[in-house]
Formats: C-alpha cells, sequence, structure tokens
C-alpha cells in the first residue's frame, strides 16, 4: 500500500485490478516463480481437515482458491470479492469446471461483510491486508462470521527475515516483477508489478507479523499458528475461533 492508505481501498483495489483478470492465476503463478500454488495448497489444508460444511472464500479474485478447494472438500463455498472484473472472470472458471452448484460469488468488501454473525464453518482470505485501511479492524469482522469452533486460515506476502535472501526479494519485487509483468501481461501487471514490492515492505512497516498475530488473538482465534514459505516471501496464519475470544499464539511452524 503507498505510504498513504488511499482515500477509498475498494476504489483502489478496483482500479489496480481492473485489467489482469482473464490470465491472473496463471500470470500469479509465473511471476510468484511457481510458488503461490503451494502456498495456497498450505492455506487449504488448515481448512479442508475441519471437514466445514460451507467457507467464505475473501478477495476470491478470478475463485482460483474456491475452486481448489472444492476439490479438495464437500464443502458449498462463498466467494466474495471487490472487483467485479475479477467476480466475472471468477464466474466463468466456475461454470468451466462445472462447480456453480457448490461455489457462489458475491460482490463486496472483507471490512464490510453482507453475512449474519457466526454463518460460516471456515473462512480463508488471500492478499488481502494490504487492501484494507485497518487491518486489525477487518481481521475482527472476518472472525465475526466465523462460528465458535470454526478455522480461519490466510495468505499474505512477507518479507524475507535473512538479509542474503531480502536483497534478493528486494531486487526481484523492484525490478523482476516489473520487467516480467509487462513482458508477460502488458500495461496492467507492469502497474501490478512495479506496485507490489513497496506495498509489501510499506505494510509490515505499519502492521508487523507480531501486530497480525495480536489482531487475531483480540478478534477471539486461537491456537492461532504460522509458517513462512519459500525463505520467507509468503505468509500462511491459521487459527480456531473460540467462545472466549482470546487465546495465545502457537509457536510458529
Amino acid at each position: 500500500m503507498p505510504t498513504a492508505s488511499p482515500p477509498s481501498t475498494t476504489s483502489f483495489a478496483q482500479s489496480l485490478f481492473a485489467g489482469l483478470p482473464p490470465r491472473y492465476d496463471r500470470l500469479a503463478a509465473v511471476l510468484s516463480l511457481g510458488q503461490d500454488g503451494r502456498w495456497r495448497r498450505e492455506m487449504i489444508n488448515h481448512v479442508t481437515a475441519t471437514g466445514p460444511d460451507n467457507v467464505l472464500d475473501v478477495a476470491t479474485g478470478p475463485a482460483g482458491v474456491a475452486l481448489d478447494m472444492a476439490d479438495r472438500c464437500d464443502a458449498h463455498i462463498t466467494g466474495i470479492d471487490v472487483s467485479e472484473d475479477m467476480l466475472g472472470c471468477g464466474r466463468r472458471n466456475v461454470a468451466a469446471a462445472g462447480r456453480d452448484d457448490r461455489i457462489a460469488l458475491v460482490l463486496g468488501q472483507g471490512e464490510r461483510l453482507p453475512f449474519a454473525d457466526a454463518t460460516f464453518d471456515a473462512l480463508t482470505f488471500t492478499y488481502l491486508l494490504r487492501y484494507v485501511a485497518d487491518p486489525a479492524a477487518t481481521i475482527t469482522e472476518l472472525a465475526r462470521v466465523v462460528r465458535p469452533g470454526g478455522t480461519m486460515a490466510s495468505l499474505e506476502f512477507a518479507v524475507p527475515p535473512n538479509r542474503f535472501w531480502r536483497g534478493w526479494w528486494w531486487l526481484y519485487t523492484r525490478v523482476g516483477l516489473p520487467v516480467g509483468g509487462a513482458a508477460l501481461g502488458g500495461r496492467a501487471w507492469f502497474d501490478v508489478g512495479r506496485f507490489l514490492g513497496p506495498s509489501i515492505t510499506t505494510h509490515y512497516r505499519r502492521f508487523p507479523i507480531s501486530a497480525t498475530i495480536a489482531a487475531w488473538e483480540t478478534a477471539g482465534f486461537v491456537d492461532v499458528g504460522l509458517r513462512s514459505m519459500s525463505l520467507g516471501g509468503g505468509l500462511v496464519m491459521w487459527g480456531r475461533r473460540n467462545d472466549a475470544g482470546g487465546g495465545t499464539a502457537a509457536a510458529p511452524r
């Protein structure tokens, strides 16, 4: 996210991703050097292991996570996203996969979910927190719709903690991503590639991992765990919703 939050984070996200949907998942896999799929599978593992009946996937985009989850469990999945362009692509992907009976996609914001309290057995969100003005308040809102005992899991980009790998990460996100994005996806992907690295760095200066863990606990999650992946470039988190709304984070795994 830029150094100052844009006046409307929803409008910002909509404009940033407007030109991406047709090849979003394919290019995301290429530009993440094949790691995006591994990260998603790790996140989904923590949901499917609980055998949920219904799941909410926030920031669903073209429904990649929803479709992967539908292949691995029998739950009904609702995907929500702020981008109508992304949802249009997602609906086509869902129809092509023959999953219309189990996946429903709706327009909306993670900060203001159009669902009643304790509606879902589980919730996932992917690359969301950099696009909201108040990450802690958003986590509280996400928790609101998860039933007591339900699971929440997330995937976000991260900054490698090791100085050597952080240097290579910096070079790739500042040079490789914009150039690769432009070569493979045109101006829209160049703009996203140029935005991504600085937005990740700025996000963790403003909202470090310790603050994210604290926000999950404050929102009522216990047994909070996290796994740093791909030398620290990806971060998967998960936790269980508790009636009491408190708990202690587990050691990173």
